[in-house]
Protein backbone atom coordinates (compact mmCIF):
# COMPACT_ATOMS: atom_id res chain seq x y z
CA UNK A 1 0.00 0.00 0.00
CA UNK A 2 1.42 3.40 -1.03
CA UNK A 3 1.61 5.81 1.95
CA UNK A 4 -0.21 9.12 1.53
CA UNK A 5 1.99 12.08 0.55
CA UNK A 6 3.20 14.36 3.30
CA UNK A 7 1.36 17.64 3.67
CA UNK A 8 3.08 20.83 2.59
CA UNK A 9 3.29 22.83 5.82
CA UNK A 10 3.80 26.25 4.15
CA UNK A 11 0.76 25.63 1.95
CA UNK A 12 -1.37 24.57 4.93
CA UNK A 13 -0.27 27.61 6.93
CA UNK A 14 -0.88 30.05 4.05
CA UNK A 15 -4.36 28.75 3.22
CA UNK A 16 -5.36 28.67 6.91
CA UNK A 17 -3.99 32.20 7.44
CA UNK A 18 -5.97 33.61 4.50
CA UNK A 19 -9.18 31.89 5.59
CA UNK A 20 -9.02 32.67 9.31
CA UNK A 21 -7.73 36.20 8.74
CA UNK A 22 -10.64 37.13 6.47
CA UNK A 23 -13.14 35.43 8.78
CA UNK A 24 -11.78 37.26 11.82
CA UNK A 25 -12.00 40.66 10.11
CA UNK A 26 -15.61 39.99 9.11
CA UNK A 27 -16.38 38.97 12.69
CA UNK A 28 -14.92 42.25 13.94
CA UNK A 29 -17.14 44.10 11.48
CA UNK A 30 -20.21 42.20 12.69
CA UNK A 31 -19.44 42.94 16.34
CA UNK A 32 -18.85 46.64 15.67
CA UNK A 33 -22.19 46.90 13.88
CA UNK A 34 -23.96 45.63 17.01
CA UNK A 35 -24.74 47.97 19.87
CA UNK A 36 -25.45 47.60 23.57
CA UNK A 37 -25.97 44.18 25.16
CA UNK A 38 -26.50 42.70 21.72
CA UNK A 39 -22.79 43.13 21.01
CA UNK A 40 -21.85 40.59 23.71
CA UNK A 41 -24.20 37.98 22.30
CA UNK A 42 -22.95 38.52 18.77
CA UNK A 43 -19.36 38.28 19.99
CA UNK A 44 -19.99 34.97 21.75
CA UNK A 45 -21.85 33.57 18.77
CA UNK A 46 -19.13 34.42 16.22
CA UNK A 47 -16.44 33.11 18.60
CA UNK A 48 -18.16 29.73 18.90
CA UNK A 49 -18.65 29.66 15.14
CA UNK A 50 -14.98 30.44 14.53
CA UNK A 51 -13.93 27.68 16.94
CA UNK A 52 -16.09 25.10 15.15
CA UNK A 53 -14.86 26.27 11.76
CA UNK A 54 -11.25 26.07 12.97
CA UNK A 55 -11.75 22.44 14.04
CA UNK A 56 -13.04 21.52 10.59
CA UNK A 57 -10.33 23.58 8.90
CA UNK A 58 -7.62 21.76 10.87
CA UNK A 59 -8.36 18.52 8.96
CA UNK A 60 -9.42 19.85 5.58
CA UNK A 61 -6.41 22.16 5.25
CA UNK A 62 -4.06 19.25 5.98
CA UNK A 63 -5.77 17.13 3.31
CA UNK A 64 -5.43 20.01 0.85
CA UNK A 65 -1.74 20.34 1.71
CA UNK A 66 -1.25 16.61 1.16
CA UNK A 67 -2.68 16.68 -2.37
CA UNK A 68 -1.02 19.93 -3.46
CA UNK A 69 1.90 18.10 -5.15
CA UNK A 70 -0.42 15.67 -6.92
CA UNK A 71 -2.68 16.19 -9.92
CA UNK A 72 -5.85 16.12 -7.81
CA UNK A 73 -7.74 19.07 -6.35
CA UNK A 74 -10.70 17.34 -4.74
CA UNK A 75 -10.08 18.56 -1.19
CA UNK A 76 -9.31 22.01 -2.56
CA UNK A 77 -12.83 22.15 -4.00
CA UNK A 78 -14.27 21.09 -0.63
CA UNK A 79 -12.30 23.78 1.19
CA UNK A 80 -13.31 26.45 -1.34
CA UNK A 81 -16.99 25.51 -1.09
CA UNK A 82 -16.85 25.55 2.72
CA UNK A 83 -15.04 28.89 2.82
CA UNK A 84 -17.37 30.72 0.42
CA UNK A 85 -20.45 29.20 2.06
CA UNK A 86 -19.53 30.55 5.51
CA UNK A 87 -17.99 33.80 4.23
CA UNK A 88 -21.04 34.84 2.23
CA UNK A 89 -23.35 34.20 5.17
CA UNK A 90 -21.35 36.71 7.21
CA UNK A 91 -21.25 39.15 4.29
CA UNK A 92 -25.03 38.89 4.01
CA UNK A 93 -25.56 39.90 7.65
CA UNK A 94 -23.09 42.76 7.30
CA UNK A 95 -24.90 43.93 4.17
CA UNK A 96 -28.27 43.78 5.94
CA UNK A 97 -26.91 45.79 8.86
CA UNK A 98 -25.66 48.47 6.49
CA UNK A 99 -29.01 48.49 4.75
CA UNK A 100 -30.94 48.82 8.03
CA UNK A 101 -28.75 51.66 9.26
CA UNK A 102 -29.30 54.24 6.52
CA UNK A 103 -27.94 57.05 8.69
CA UNK A 104 -24.50 55.48 8.88
CA UNK A 105 -22.76 56.36 5.63
CA UNK A 106 -19.23 55.37 6.60
CA UNK A 107 -17.90 54.99 3.07
CA UNK A 108 -14.42 54.08 4.28
CA UNK A 109 -15.62 50.98 6.19
CA UNK A 110 -17.71 49.83 3.24
CA UNK A 111 -14.81 50.29 0.84
CA UNK A 112 -12.60 48.38 3.29
CA UNK A 113 -15.07 45.46 3.20
CA UNK A 114 -14.94 45.45 -0.60
CA UNK A 115 -11.14 45.57 -0.56
CA UNK A 116 -10.96 42.71 1.94
CA UNK A 117 -13.11 40.44 -0.20
CA UNK A 118 -11.32 41.46 -3.40
CA UNK A 119 -7.97 40.43 -1.92
CA UNK A 120 -8.79 37.33 0.13
CA UNK A 121 -11.15 35.51 -2.23
CA UNK A 122 -8.90 35.50 -5.36
CA UNK A 123 -5.81 34.93 -3.19
CA UNK A 124 -7.27 31.77 -1.66
CA UNK A 125 -8.20 30.49 -5.11
CA UNK A 126 -4.61 30.92 -6.33
CA UNK A 127 -3.29 29.24 -3.19
CA UNK A 128 -5.59 26.24 -3.70
CA UNK A 129 -4.59 25.82 -7.35
CA UNK A 130 -0.88 26.05 -6.43
CA UNK A 131 0.64 26.13 -9.90
CA UNK A 132 4.18 26.34 -8.49
CA UNK A 133 3.64 23.01 -6.70
CA UNK A 134 2.67 21.20 -9.93
CA UNK A 135 5.94 19.31 -10.23
CA UNK A 136 4.53 17.12 -13.00
CA UNK A 137 4.28 20.21 -15.25
CA UNK A 138 7.91 20.61 -16.30
CA UNK A 139 7.46 22.81 -19.36
CA UNK A 140 7.68 26.51 -18.54
CA UNK A 141 5.38 27.40 -21.43
CA UNK A 142 2.62 25.12 -20.14
CA UNK A 143 2.83 26.63 -16.66
CA UNK A 144 2.51 30.10 -18.13
CA UNK A 145 -0.57 29.00 -20.10
CA UNK A 146 -2.13 27.67 -16.90
CA UNK A 147 -1.36 30.97 -15.16
CA UNK A 148 -3.01 32.86 -18.01
CA UNK A 149 -6.15 30.75 -17.55
CA UNK A 150 -6.11 31.41 -13.81
CA UNK A 151 -5.73 35.13 -14.44
CA UNK A 152 -9.08 35.12 -16.26
CA UNK A 153 -10.66 33.31 -13.30
CA UNK A 154 -9.30 35.94 -10.91
CA UNK A 155 -10.64 38.76 -13.11
CA UNK A 156 -14.05 37.06 -13.18
CA UNK A 157 -14.04 36.76 -9.38
CA UNK A 158 -13.30 40.48 -9.08
CA UNK A 159 -16.09 41.18 -11.55
CA UNK A 160 -18.61 39.24 -9.45
CA UNK A 161 -17.41 40.87 -6.22
CA UNK A 162 -17.76 44.32 -7.81
CA UNK A 163 -21.44 43.65 -8.57
CA UNK A 164 -22.02 42.34 -5.06
CA UNK A 165 -20.26 45.34 -3.52
CA UNK A 166 -22.77 47.69 -5.15
CA UNK A 167 -25.31 46.43 -2.62
CA UNK A 168 -23.55 47.75 0.49
CA UNK A 169 -21.60 50.71 -0.82
CA UNK A 170 -23.37 54.09 -0.50
CA UNK A 171 -25.91 54.79 -3.21
CA UNK A 172 -28.35 57.61 -3.84
CA UNK A 173 -31.26 55.46 -4.92
CA UNK A 174 -31.60 51.91 -3.68
CA UNK A 175 -32.58 49.00 -5.88
CA UNK A 176 -35.88 47.15 -5.36
CA UNK A 177 -35.82 44.47 -2.70
CA UNK A 178 -36.28 41.63 -5.19
CA UNK A 179 -33.46 42.96 -7.38
CA UNK A 180 -31.05 43.21 -4.44
CA UNK A 181 -31.82 39.68 -3.28
CA UNK A 182 -31.50 38.30 -6.79
CA UNK A 183 -28.16 40.03 -7.36
CA UNK A 184 -26.69 38.88 -4.04
CA UNK A 185 -27.62 35.22 -4.37
CA UNK A 186 -26.69 35.12 -8.04
CA UNK A 187 -23.20 36.32 -7.13
CA UNK A 188 -23.22 33.86 -4.21
CA UNK A 189 -23.85 30.93 -6.58
CA UNK A 190 -21.21 32.11 -9.04
CA UNK A 191 -18.58 32.37 -6.30
CA UNK A 192 -19.46 28.88 -5.09
CA UNK A 193 -19.61 27.05 -8.40
CA UNK A 194 -17.34 28.58 -11.04
CA UNK A 195 -13.98 28.29 -9.20
CA UNK A 196 -14.88 24.68 -8.36
CA UNK A 197 -15.43 24.07 -12.08
CA UNK A 198 -11.92 25.35 -12.82
CA UNK A 199 -10.43 23.20 -10.04
CA UNK A 200 -12.31 20.14 -11.30
CA UNK A 201 -10.95 20.67 -14.83
CA UNK A 202 -7.42 20.74 -13.44
CA UNK A 203 -8.09 17.64 -11.35
CA UNK A 204 -9.76 15.63 -14.15
CA UNK A 205 -6.92 16.14 -16.64
CA UNK A 206 -4.34 14.75 -14.24
CA UNK A 207 -0.62 14.86 -14.96
CA UNK A 208 -1.23 15.24 -18.69
CA UNK A 209 -2.86 18.62 -18.22
CA UNK A 210 -3.51 20.64 -21.35
CA UNK A 211 -4.75 24.22 -20.94
CA UNK A 212 -6.21 24.18 -24.46
CA UNK A 213 -8.68 21.47 -23.44
CA UNK A 214 -9.97 23.38 -20.40
CA UNK A 215 -13.08 24.68 -22.16
CA UNK A 216 -15.86 24.14 -19.61
CA UNK A 217 -14.99 27.14 -17.45
CA UNK A 218 -14.63 29.60 -20.38
CA UNK A 219 -18.03 28.54 -21.73
CA UNK A 220 -19.76 28.90 -18.35
CA UNK A 221 -18.05 32.21 -17.56
CA UNK A 222 -18.97 33.56 -20.99
CA UNK A 223 -22.65 32.93 -20.36
CA UNK A 224 -22.93 33.56 -16.61
CA UNK A 225 -20.44 36.40 -16.12
CA UNK A 226 -19.55 38.19 -19.35
CA UNK A 227 -23.09 38.27 -20.76
CA UNK A 228 -25.28 38.33 -17.65
CA UNK A 229 -23.26 40.90 -15.69
CA UNK A 230 -23.25 43.13 -18.75
CA UNK A 231 -27.05 43.15 -18.67
CA UNK A 232 -27.05 43.65 -14.87
CA UNK A 233 -24.80 46.71 -15.06
CA UNK A 234 -26.63 48.06 -18.09
CA UNK A 235 -29.98 47.68 -16.33
CA UNK A 236 -28.72 49.41 -13.18
CA UNK A 237 -27.32 52.26 -15.24
CA UNK A 238 -30.32 52.80 -17.49
CA UNK A 239 -33.26 51.92 -15.25
CA UNK A 240 -32.06 53.02 -11.82
CA UNK A 241 -29.50 55.69 -12.82
CA UNK A 242 -26.80 54.00 -10.78
CA UNK A 243 -23.66 56.10 -11.13
CA UNK A 244 -21.42 53.51 -9.43
CA UNK A 245 -21.57 51.11 -12.37
CA UNK A 246 -18.03 50.31 -13.53
CA UNK A 247 -17.64 51.21 -17.19
CA UNK A 248 -14.20 49.56 -17.20
CA UNK A 249 -15.62 46.17 -16.23
CA UNK A 250 -18.42 46.56 -18.78
CA UNK A 251 -15.76 47.11 -21.46
CA UNK A 252 -13.84 44.12 -20.10
CA UNK A 253 -16.92 41.92 -20.52
CA UNK A 254 -17.46 43.15 -24.08
CA UNK A 255 -13.86 42.38 -24.99
CA UNK A 256 -14.05 39.00 -23.25
CA UNK A 257 -17.13 38.06 -25.28
CA UNK A 258 -15.32 38.91 -28.52
CA UNK A 259 -12.09 37.12 -27.55
CA UNK A 260 -13.77 33.97 -26.26
CA UNK A 261 -16.05 33.77 -29.29
CA UNK A 262 -13.03 34.00 -31.62
CA UNK A 263 -11.22 31.33 -29.58
CA UNK A 264 -14.21 28.96 -29.76
CA UNK A 265 -14.50 29.48 -33.53
CA UNK A 266 -10.81 28.75 -34.05
CA UNK A 267 -10.98 25.69 -31.82
CA UNK A 268 -13.96 24.34 -33.75
CA UNK A 269 -12.15 24.85 -37.05
CA UNK A 270 -9.20 22.90 -35.71
CA UNK A 271 -11.49 20.06 -34.66
CA UNK A 272 -13.04 19.97 -38.12
CA UNK A 273 -9.67 19.93 -39.86
CA UNK A 274 -8.09 17.45 -37.45
CA UNK A 275 -9.78 14.24 -38.75
CA UNK A 276 -8.37 14.69 -42.27
CA UNK A 277 -4.81 15.04 -41.05
CA UNK A 278 -5.34 12.26 -38.53
CA UNK A 279 -6.66 9.97 -41.27
CA UNK A 280 -3.63 10.62 -43.50
CA UNK A 281 -1.30 9.94 -40.59
CA UNK A 282 -3.11 6.71 -39.78
CA UNK A 283 -2.93 5.63 -43.43
CA UNK A 284 0.81 6.27 -43.52
CA UNK A 285 1.27 4.29 -40.33
CA UNK A 286 -0.81 1.44 -41.71
CA UNK A 287 1.22 1.34 -44.97
CA UNK A 288 4.49 1.35 -43.08
CA UNK A 289 3.24 -1.39 -40.78
CA UNK A 290 2.08 -3.51 -43.73
CA UNK A 291 5.42 -3.11 -45.48
CA UNK A 292 7.36 -4.01 -42.37
CA UNK A 293 5.12 -7.03 -41.83
CA UNK A 294 5.37 -8.13 -45.47
CA UNK A 295 9.17 -7.97 -45.66
CA UNK A 296 9.92 -10.72 -43.09
CA UNK A 297 7.35 -12.98 -44.75
CA UNK A 298 9.23 -12.75 -48.07
CA UNK A 299 12.50 -13.48 -46.32
CA UNK A 300 11.19 -16.64 -44.66
CA UNK A 301 9.30 -18.00 -47.69
CA UNK A 302 12.21 -19.29 -49.84
CA UNK A 303 13.95 -20.97 -46.93
CA UNK A 304 11.57 -23.92 -46.65
CA UNK A 305 11.57 -24.35 -50.48
CA UNK A 306 15.35 -24.39 -50.60
CA UNK A 307 15.50 -26.88 -47.81
CA UNK A 308 12.88 -29.06 -49.48
CA UNK A 309 14.79 -29.13 -52.82
CA UNK A 310 18.04 -30.08 -51.12
CA UNK A 311 16.31 -32.87 -49.24
CA UNK A 312 14.96 -34.44 -52.45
Amino acid sequence: MVPPPAASKPHVFLSAAVIMGSMALLDVCLVQQSRGPRRIGIGLMVSVGELCFLIVLRYVAVWVGAEVRTAKRGYAMILWFLYIFVLEIKVYFIYQNYKADRKSLDALARKALTLLLSVCVPLLFLVLVAVDHMQYVTAFRKKEEIRNRLFWVVVDLLDVLDIQANLWEPQKKGLPLWAEGLMFFYCYILLLVLPCVCLSEISMQGINISPQKMLLYPILSLASINVVTLFIRGGNMLLYRDGRVSGILMAKNMLAIVLKTCSFVQYRRQLQSAPAGLTLQLQKNCVQTARSAHTPAQEHTPLPELTACQHT
